[in-house]
């Protein structure tokens, strides 16, 4: 007779992916699910394996920033920085084939762990400034604003392209999800306003 998950650990973990849609396995041990039990959920197709100690529920809608997801739930500290914040606010045409992430100056680099993520050093006060939290598929996944993120672009030319720096202030203005002045404050804020002030000043003449 084949083996099978005890009724009440398969209620927990039905339970618990209706709020919790990725899942680390340290989770499902916290709420008493066996190890075994996580093994004969993966089989019977209640979650998949993502990769090593990391699930996800077979039922869900996969969102198209599921990636982001899953680095988040990996690693919480970390935001979404740069090209990969970029792209998820729909103003560069970049479509990075890594995960961009900040770290901390002294941060242990995840990187050494996962081949499929770029990580970029902030130091203060760089890598605690603003960041907003988007849920995708039950989970926080924290990325740097609008602002700072193309303030970083332009403080980082080794980083990322002039042009895709452009680009992603060209289209913020063009779509209206920022303002110039807001760009501005926070640009001058993260000492990226000597870099951006060609830019500005264009846009300045033009009205």
């Amino acid at each position: 007779m084949q083996a099978s998950i005890p009724p009440e650990e398969r209620d927990k973990i039905i339970v618990h992916l209706k709020t919790n849609q990725i899942v680390r396995a340290k989770e499902l041990r916290d709420i008493g699910i066996s190890s075994r039990s996580i093994s004969m959920a993966t089989e019977e197709g209640l979650i998949s394996r993502e990769s090593r100690g990391l699930y996800i529920a077979n039922n869900i809608e996969p969102d198209t920033y599921i990636r982001l997801a899953e680095i988040a739930k990996r690693y919480p500290k970390y935001p979404i920085c740069l090209l990969s914040a970029l792209s998820f606010y729909h103003v560069t045409v970049e479509l990075p084939r890594v995960t961009w992430i900040a770290i901390g100056a002294k941060s242990w680099d995840p990187k050494k762990a996962n081949s499929r993520l770029k990580t970029v050093r902030f130091r203060e006060p760089y890598f605690s400034g603003e960041r907003t939290f988007y849920k995708i598929n039950g989970v926080n996944v924290p990325v740097y604003s609008l602002e700072k993120c193309i303030a970083d672009a332009f403080r980082n030319p080794k980083l990322v392209d002039r042009s895709v720096a452009i680009e992603a202030l060209q289209n913020t203005l063009s779509e209206r999800k920022s303002t110039l002045s807001k760009i501005v404050e926070t640009a001058k804020k993260y000492k990226a306003f000597n870099q951006m002030r060609p830019i500005v000043e264009i846009y300045t003449q033009n009205g």
